[in-house]
């Protein structure tokens, strides 16, 4: 058996955990020969890659980052260095001349819907499901996600400390892109007294309110904002258009928005911080190392069995594995009324809208956090 792995898309805290736990469990189960694409896709469409030998993936559990590089702009199907040409064919007979049984892809929505194209051109794959935002479809965790909530609800309490030591109204920005994952579950860590998410669009007024009661109760607010919310009836916020990227759109800035909105409106200084890439970097927390890990051993047993065209999934705290075509082109939301929600409003954090009406969970109610 010989088999590729690759990481592609964004870094991301556990890469190097799958990485590990699937080479091993395929040499040490398998006797299969592991080679590792470089740089992602970019690797399986110049051929670049390297033979992995059990010491390669020995001792990287806990580091950060990938052994094998990443990049987030080569899409075979749209190739930056052949003026966007599909390129397709070379892969699958790269492919081919390397005589594969598979690939094990992780990454996210990008890397899987790639996948998925691949799998229809003759090139069988195994995805693994990475992204710090925790949006992709019929997985309840994605790896990576963990580590970023931990690092913005550390951000969030050292911001509790100077907000209330100037009585100020702090806002923090965080990763998110079209899904408010973290902002939502970092800014229910923190005891954030605002959370905004693209899901629900706030309204500027309501938000001005919740700050000027706070300010006459605790002289300061917390607010967590994820990337991608917006203003009711209008627009998200747009840092920067990449034209040759798969994903040409980068949010960011909604924080500085909301600034501008608040200054006038509140009595108390307004300072943001955009976290931005400290939440994809350094070490996977505990929980990231084991998922990681229980994620890689499942594709390699996916791969043993001649099982491919699959996507490893955590449901219902069980592992499991969803068809690849499931998953592209997909984007998981935060349901409104999910438990999350409704806990975090019964305990009177704002959303950021005057018309929101979130009831209290029931029991027997099987909502998911």
């Amino acid at each position: 058996m010989k088999i590729g792995i690759m990481t592609g898309g964004g870094d991301c805290p556990g890469l190097n955990a799958v990485i590990r736990a699937v080479a091993k469990s395929l040499m040490l189960q398998c006797d299969a020969e592991v080679i590792g694409f470089e740089r992602g896709f970019l690797g399986m469409i110049e051929k670049k890659y390297r033979r992995l030998e059990y010491k390669d993936v020995s001792g990287i559990l806990t580091a950060g980052g990938t052994i094998l590089g990443t990049h987030n702009k080569a899409n075979p199907f749209e190739y930056f260095g052949a003026n966007g040409a599909d390129v397709s064919e070379q892969v699958l007979a790269n492919y081919e001349e390397l005589d594969l049984d598979g690939v094990v892809a992780i990454g996210g929505d990008g890397t899987m819907t790639i996948a998925h194209r691949l799998e229809q051109q003759g090139i069988r794959f195994v995805g693994v499901p990475k992204t710090i935002d925790n949006d992709l479809m019929h997985t309840d965790r994605t790896f990576g996600f963990d580590t970023a909530v931990s690092i913005a609800t550390d951000a969030v309490d050292r911001l509790q400390t100077t907000g209330q030591s100037h009585e100020r109204v702090m806002i923090l920005e965080t990763m998110g892109r079209y899904a408010g994952w973290i902002a939502l579950h970092a800014g229910m860590a923190g005891a954030a007294d605002i959370i905004l998410i693209p899901e629900i669009p706030f309204e500027i007024d309501e938000v001005a309110r919740v700050c000027r009661e706070r300010d006459q109760r605790q002289r300061f607010t917390i607010i967590v904002v994820g990337e991608g919310a917006k203003p009711r009836g209008g627009e998200q916020v747009v840092r920067e258009t990449i034209a040759d990227s798969p994903d040409p759109i980068r949010l960011g800035g909604i924080g500085n928005f909301l600034r501008e909105g608040l200054k006038d409106r509140v009595d108390s200084e307004v300072r943001t911080t955009v976290l931005g890439h400290v939440q994809r970097g350094g070490t996977p927390t505990a929980f990231d190392r084991i998922l990681s890990t229980n994620f890689g051993i499942y594709a390699a047993s996916l791969v043993a069995r001649g099982t491919f065209g699959e996507m490893v999934a955590l449901k219902d705290g069980k592992l499991t594995s969803i068809a690849l075509e499931k998953v592209a082109n997909q984007t998981r939301y935060v349901p409104v009324n999910s438990l999350m929600v409704r806990a975090a409003s019964a305990v009177g954090t704002s959303f950021g809208r005057s018309d929101l009406e979130i009831d209290l969970a029931q029991p027997g109610d099987e909502l998911s956090i």
